[in-house]
């Protein structure tokens, strides 16, 4: 029996990589011969770049850059074992140095992300998979265009600030010295937002909030971002501030794709291709997934029908195991996924459950439970 095993994290018990390795022992206790090919994943968000660098044998890059106030932070991004993809998260330069009490928009930049850009594209990286879930910033990727060398100038030719409240005053829009190598470079975007750039549905009107605006500043970025895509039009007649996801993390999937000729994609599509799931899949006879929690939110399309999406594809039976497990998980089974289970095998509380040696045994113990069924019902265990 050939298992491949592609388990989300259970944050704050597991990692991706240790929920995968206790299910493979789980197997392996029941099913001695079978061979299973533990594969970790992330829907692109929290934990994508130790996933992918940690998973594909790749090392981690340390350096400082200017975080999302101005200010110098350490920041770090992954180079996988071929030396020329860098994995990258926005979040780590643009959102977690700021503290919730000194979060605003008008001020907060991006110009950090286009620092780990630079570095990568310095240390001759040809692809940058980045991951824009989660920013501090409103400022439609300005920050980052500056960094990788664009001339962003207002009326007087000076270069703009930071932050969204620069928008209004920008007049010009130069790539005459942007960085050598970026036209060479393919960047892939896990991005699930699908909102424009301005508007109703726009950044400003339904992510500023969250990020310390008032309904006044709100109403104002929207204004300036409309300034800024009609002067991009200029420049860049193909621009679409209506694109899915031009309003991802503040505008910056504006900016990817339009200066950039990012692609913009889900995010676990983007990390299963990246991982080479697929073909994995191909060869096996049953595959594993799960997370931390399996419910409706899970069926809306998280990491584990990404997963069954794929086995799907190739008729493979899909078996999920999650921390909990609600009545709604029932709709997984319309998205590929044939059974779940719960790994809580006893009354406890959930810090019990949460505990990593315990949630880790659970799985263990659950998983060898499952695959001494299939053994005794007269599975194919070869």
């Amino acid at each position: 029996m050939k298992v491949v095993v592609a388990i989300d994290s259970f944050k704050g018990s597991m990692t991706s990589l240790e929920a995968g390795h206790a299910a493979k022992e789980g197997v392996l206790r029941a099913c001695p011969d079978a061979t299973v090919q533990v594969m970790p994943i992330a829907d692109g968000g929290e934990g994508t770049v130790e996933v992918l660098t940690e998973g594909l044998g790749g090392t981690y890059r340390t350096l400082t850059v200017t975080g999302p106030l101005g200010i110098p932070i350490r920041v770090r991004y992954g180079v996988l074992a071929n030396g020329k993809t860098a994995v990258m998260d926005m979040a780590a330069a643009a959102l977690t140095a700021v503290p919730a009490d000194k979060r605003n928009p008008l001020n907060t930049t991006t110009y950090g992300v286009g620092e780990m850009m630079v570095d990568a594209l310095d240390r001759g990286c040809e692809h940058i998979v980045l991951g824009i879930g989660g920013s501090a910033t409103n400022d439609g990727g300005t920050g980052m265009l500056q960094a990788l060398g664009f001339d962003l100038t207002d009326k007087q030719g000076e270069p703009i600030p930071f932050g969204a409240k620069a928008l209004l005053k920008l007049c010009t829009i130069d790539d005459r010295r942007v960085h050598p190598r970026l036209n060479d470079c393919r960047i892939s975007v896990a991005c699930d937002v699908q909102n424009p750039l301005c508007g109703e549905t726009g950044c400003s009107a339904v992510f500023a909030p969250q990020k310390g605006a008032s309904p006044d500043m709100v109403w104002e970025m929207d204004r300036w971002l409309r300034h800024y895509a009609a002067l991009v039009k200029t420049v860049r007649p193909d621009a679409d501030p209506d694109l899915h996801g031009a309003g991802a993390a503040g505008g910056m999937g504006f900016a990817l794709a339009t200066f950039l000729n990012a692609t913009l994609q889900n995010g676990i599509a983007l990390i299963l291709e990246q991982i080479g799931l697929e073909e994995a899949i191909r060869q096996a006879d049953v595959v594993l997934t799960g997370e931390g929690r399996l419910d409706a939110q899970t069926a809306m399309g998280k990491a584990p029908v990404g997963v069954a999406t794929l086995a799907k594809k190739h008729q493979k039976p899909v078996l999920a195991f999650g921390g909990g497990v609600t009545a709604e998980a029932v709709a997984c089974r319309e998205r590929g996924i044939d059974a779940f289970f719960s790994i809580v095998r006893g009354a406890c509380t959930l810090q019990e459950a949460m505990e990593p040696h315990t949630a880790r045994a659970n799985m263990t113990a659950t998983v060898e439970e499952v695959f001494r069924t299939v053994t005794a019902m007269g599975g194919n265990t070869k």
